[in-house]
């Protein structure tokens, strides 16, 4: 047995690993930005499951809690492709963005990787005492990277991706309450518009302790109505920690600390004024990986935010489990 190749293989596999939740980009709604997903094994093919949960729930008086009074975790089961809206009471306002996401993960070569994303979304809201849900598919992203450094030594490991890719308007924009009133954008299942971005990746471990930088800029069209968005910033941290429990399974506790900005919406080519985002949010997560099966979970909570006219992050869960080929 070949134990030098052995040490180095496990080291390849470490590398990757680090970079959980740093290297795939799908977006919650999208002022909020780009959310960074799941990393499976070095120059692995892997097909993914990723569900996401984020919450707005900062209005005047409420206490901005991560799960609202009256909200669900998971897709509600009364949402349809028509939405529902009725009168329950005023628990308090919120805005919940959720997203079930396929995500397939190809190589071309040892330095090229090609990602896609197709997620199904379902949004709601309560306003006034009125609960809207609407869902549907969302848009797809699609999007590459190219490994631009890469070292691998016995203490010390670092790597560099370099990434660029394409939003496409896949997603009903049109959702309408059954007095035929178009809800507003960000409820939207798709935003309408084509977008870009680029992003840089960027990991360094000492041992078993680590830390990765992710930084992305997210340029946002327009849709057929003159809406859009500003364009976008997210930087996202990830300080971790490796533990190797008997032979098959590793286990990654990680804190996370994630910050976006955007000028908020446009319409007609100028700045509105309204859904700015400026914030930081700070969490854990944990990543279990046992061969070719890597399990994921983390939540945020909101730590700072510049006072706009959106009402606060309260935070984002999610999990997700990715298969390795």
């Amino acid at each position: 047995m070949n134990l030098s190749k052995i040490h180095y293989t496990a080291s390849r596999k470490l590398l990757i690993l680090v970079f959980v939740v740093m290297s795939s980009q799908a977006f919650a709604c999208d002022i909020c930005g780009c959310f960074m997903g799941i990393t499976p094994y070095y120059n692995r093919n892997s097909i993914s499951l990723l569900y996401r949960y984020r919450s707005f729930n900062g209005y005047e008086g409420q206490s901005h809690s991560l799960f609202p009074n009256g909200g669900n975790f998971f897709i509600p089961a009364r949402s349809q492709d028509s939405p529902i809206t009725n009168h329950a009471g005023n628990p308090g306002d919120y805005e919940l963005y959720r997203s079930l996401e396929i995500r397939g993960k190809y190589f071309i070569n040892s330095k090229i990787e090609i990602n896609a994303i197709l997620p199904y979304v379902s949004n709601s809201d309560r306003y006034n005492g009125y609960t809207s849900s609407i869902s549907g598919v969302g848009d797809i992203n699609l999007y590459a990277g190219y490994h631009l450094v890469q070292k691998l030594e016995d203490n010390f490991k670092q790597q560099l991706i370099a990434g660029a890719g394409i939003k496409l308007p896949t997603g009903k924009n049109d959702f309408k309450n059954t007095a035929g009133i178009r809800y507003s954008s960000l409820m939207q299942a798709g935003t309408g518009s084509t977008d870009g971005f680029v992003y840089l990746n960027y990991m360094v471990g000492l041992g078993k302790f680590g830390a990765s930088l992710n930084t992305s800029y997210k340029v946002n069209g327009t849709n057929s109505r003159d809406e859009g968005i500003a364009n976008s910033t997210t930087s996202f941290l990830n300080i971790f920690y490796k533990q190797s429990i008997g032979k098959d399974v590793q286990l990654m506790p990680s804190a996370q600390f994630f910050y976006e900005y955007s000028a908020g919406e446009k319409y007609k080519g100028q700045k509105t004024g309204e859904h700015v985002m400026n914030n930081l949010m700070g969490g854990a997560g944990v990543d279990v990986f046992y061969k070719n099966i890597a399990l994921n979970a983390g939540i945020q909570k909101n730590i700072w935010e510049a006072k706009t006219d959106h009402p606060m992050s309260a935070g984002k869960v999610y999990v997700g489990i990715t298969y390795n080929f």
